[in-house]
């Protein structure tokens, strides 16, 4: 009778817990879509919330349709070696014109005459003066004439070297004028660095090209870099040499210009190129055993080309846009203390007036 009383109580204390948990069950099913559909909405929320924004809908394609600074490609090498070429690059400055110029109408001729007349004279005394045609040789000692004609015709072949010699070291160390631009070269083991000191402060690192890379792209192999130095065209250029390790040397021989890059100090002269182009060069100084492997490639561009290419770098700014920046900001100070000063003139007093407490008024009788 106990045992049957105790089952009997065990079915009845378990049906309302079994009804207890089948509704906690119901319940959590029924719950448990909502929550997903809000984790949904949730985590899609900020994707969506960027659509909603006018102004990034404008950006987008105002980004999309502004054009890529494109390089020249090798259509555009004009300072380059040429194989089995003779004499120098064609030049593309005015002092390297200057400097051509000298070379093959002055100093060119002077040698070619030079050596013409010491060969001629050499041929001239073997036959004149050999044994067998002046058995008795001359006992001459000293000829006046003589002395004095290899005497001075010397110093004249030397003065009219002189004159345009001295013209062109002066005009290659002349001071870059205060509008020029300036532009670092860093020398490194072994490698380029085009520091951007006007533009921004933005530096672009150069390296030497593979051969495979240099090749498919149609440009000489060590001579190819993969970001060339861009400066503009017909714009002088204060260009600073640095040394960061050891003594580099900035050599471009199509535009005349060679200067070294010292350790602990700065080597700058003014370089002003005349046609858009891109122009080779390598280290001219002895820096290690990468040496060879470190060339030197300018892309000249015009002005607005130039701009746009910096303006394209992180950092990139130009003289323009900072003096424009400045003129907004003067502006916008003065307004403000405009504004200001006629704030504070509402708030004071007029000249000669004193504020009279209600209270101090006299009545009048």
């Amino acid at each position: 009778m106990e045992s049957f009383d105790a089952m009997t109580f065990g079915d009845i204390a378990r049906k309302p817990l079994t009804f207890l948990t089948m509704l906690v069950a119901a319940v959590s099913f029924t719950a448990s879509p909502q929550t997903v559909f809000a984790q949904d909405q949730a985590v899609t929320a900020p994707i969506e919330a960027p659509v909603d924004a006018a102004p990034a809908d404008t950006a987008a394609p105002a980004a999309e349709a502004a054009p890529a600074f494109e390089h020249y490609g090798p259509d555009m090498i004009k300072g380059q070696p040429t194989p089995g070429g003779l004499g120098f690059q064609d030049q593309y400055t005015a002092n390297g014109n200057y400097a051509l110029w000298m070379h093959d109408a002055i100093l060119l001729p002077i040698t070619v005459v030079i050596s013409l007349f010491v060969l001629a004279l050499l041929l001239w005394v073997i036959a004149r003066y050999n044994r067998r045609s002046n058995t008795v040789p001359s006992k001459t000692s000293h000829n006046t004439l003589i002395e004095i004609v290899w005497t001075v015709i010397p110093v004249l072949i030397l003065v009219v070297i002189a004159v345009p010699s001295i013209t062109l070291i002066s005009r290659q160390y002349k001071s870059p004028p205060e509008d020029a631009i300036t532009i670092k070269a860093n020398g490194y083991q072994w490698y380029w660095g085009y520091e951007y000191v006007d533009n921004g402060g933005f530096e672009v690192i150069s390296n030497m090209l593979s051969d495979e890379d240099a090749l498919s792209a149609g440009e000489p192999h060590q001579l190819a870099v993969d970001n060339r130095m861009v400066v503009p065209v017909g714009v002088p250029i204060r260009l600073q040499t640095f040394g960061a390790d050891v003594i580099h040397s900035f050599g471009i021989p199509s535009l005349w210009f060679k200067i070294d890059a010292v350790p602990g100090r700065i080597n700058e002269r003014v370089l002003t190129i005349q046609e858009p182009g891109i122009y080779y060069g390598q280290c001219m100084e002895l820096c290690g055993a990468r040496h060879g492997y470190m060339p030197i490639a300018i892309e000249a561009r015009p002005l607005e080309e130039f701009n746009a290419w910096v303006l394209s770098q992180p950092g990139g700014t130009t003289p323009e846009l900072e003096a424009a920046a400045a003129a907004e900001a003067a502006a916008a100070e003065a307004e403000a203390v405009a504004g200001e000063g006629d704030a504070n003139a509402n708030e004071a007093p007029a000249v000669g007036t004193e504020a009279v407490a209600p209270d101090a008024i006299a009545p009048t009788i």
